[in-house]
């Protein structure tokens, strides 16, 4: 019972201090939810699956200092944006831009889904004339067929 509450205190901290973002002075409270709706929106560069709100690394607590110092100088949400982007490239964004080099990144996707339904649709239809043509099939055929399986050492049975 001992292990069990230790081991749920340790996860619990654990869990309480993933998501804790360092508190940061702010004059205008508009300020602040820009610099949270910022941290939220560019993604981690070490973690690559986090945003910089939830990553815990230090690349993202240098980054989450430049976005608290830019913001604090006056920076527009663009420029900052811009910034991160012209240093990092598209990567420090969740929400990359369509563009020849995101192509893939945003229709890849679709693309897959639909070559699997075209894939699917393909085999199913054949698997339907290879039946219809078994049915048309004279009894005859079908025994010959049957001996021919059964000399080769294969099952007769679809």
């Amino acid at each position: 019972m001992r292990a069990v509450l230790t081991v749920l205190l340790l996860t619990l901290g654990l869990a309480v201090h993933a998501g804790v973002v360092e508190p940061r002075p702010f004059e205008d409270p508009a300020d602040e939810a820009r610099y949270r709706q910022l941290i939220q929106e560019l993604r981690c560069l070490v973690c690559q699956n986090q945003n910089l709100a939830d990553s815990n690394a230090d690349l993202a607590k240098d980054l989450r200092d430049q976005t608290y110092n830019m913001i604090t100088a006056g920076k527009t949400d663009e420029e900052i944006v811009t910034f991160m982007v012209n240093r990092y490239g598209d990567f420090v964004l969740y929400r990359p831009p369509l563009k020849s080099t995101t192509v893939l990144l945003w229709f890849g996707p679709l693309l897959l889904i639909v070559t699997g339904m075209v894939i699917l649709f393909v085999q199913v239809r054949r698997r339907a004339v290879a039946r219809q043509a078994a049915k048309d099939l004279t009894p005859e055929e079908h025994s010959r067929i049957a001996q021919i399986l059964a000399d080769t050492g294969e099952d007769p049975r679809p």
